[in-house]
């Protein structure tokens, strides 16, 4: 974050807020700083021994002593938990609230928290917990540039973070980045079984498989040139793999994934109509 005394909280210590929290200890915020609050015991005790930071059971606790808080709690507890803090005496509108609450929307937020309030949506993937994620965040109108500026250093913290023009266009980050990870692993799956239908051993199919998809990505992500550039230059007229890009192309393969990031973007804009 942009300030060395920034006190951050976690109302919610699940998976993702592990890893964020990793990633802000990575990045040399002092442990002193970070803070969570969970109502899971053992939870509270792997995150205390496993990251050396201070962890309640009581929200208020946390929000008190927070400059920032995270909002990793699941969809439906949001308002509960939110509405619990504001009855407690709570002043929702002091701390910047960054939310990763899948399908919460702004306006949802604002309305608990109140008029004034400063917020930033976004929506990490799972990739994050091994500090590769990929996140797409907004902030509502009382969110300053400094507040984004925040939001953008803790998600970068565990990977890439794009701010995105509006808060519509995170429905799009949610069926593209969100749900990417699962394309992508059944992509792999099915990658899998093809090489142990042709012969290969499963280990070893796996194996290949798995360091192919790893050397391609980094490759895609390391090289100057462009995605369908690569595709060509590895695709030699006559030869094996425009043999099979053809098979790819006969079957679908580019309409399927649009489909699919279509569906999920807007099946995450029913979500966050509450349909």
């Amino acid at each position: 974050m942009s300030s060395a005394d920034v006190r951050i909280g976690f109302l919610g210590g699940g998976a993702m807020a592990e890893a964020l929290l990793g990633g802000l200890l990575a990045d040399g915020i002092d442990a002193s700083l970070l803070r969570a609050a969970d109502p899971e015991p053992a939870r509270r005790k792997h995150l205390s021994e496993a990251l050396g930071i201070a962890t309640s059971a009581v929200n208020a606790e946390v929000a008190e002593a927070s400059d920032v808080l995270v909002l990793a709690v699941k969809p439906g507890m949001v308002t509960p938990v939110l509405e619990s803090l504001a009855s407690g005496g709570f002043d929702c509108t002091r701390p910047l609230w960054i939310s990763i609450a899948a399908g919460v929307t702004l306006a949802g937020l604002e309305a608990t928290l109140g008029t004034g309030a400063r917020v930033v949506r976004a929506m990490p993937n799972t990739p994050a917990l091994v500090g590769e994620g990929a996140t797409g965040f907004c902030g509502n109108a009382g969110a300053t540039d400094a507040d984004l500026s925040a939001a953008r250093s803790l998600f970068e913290s565990v990977g890439h973070a794009w701010g995105a023009q509006s808060e519509a266009q995170l429905d799009a980050v949610t069926g593209l980045s969100g749900s990417g990870p699962a394309y992508l692993f059944a992509f792999l799956e099915a990658l899998i079984a093809a090489g142990e239908a042709e012969g290969l051993p499963r280990a070893a199919s796996e194996e290949l498989v798995l360091q192919t998809a790893f050397g391609a990505a980094k490759l895609a992500r390391e090289s100057e040139r462009a995605p369908a550039e690569l595709r060509r230059q590895v695709s030699s007229p006559g030869g094996t793999t425009l043999a099979g890009l053809k098979q790819l192309e006969e079957r679908g393969f580019a309409e399927a994934l649009g489909a699919a990031v279509r569906a999920a973007t807007q099946r995450a804009g029913e979500l966050g109509r509450g349909e």
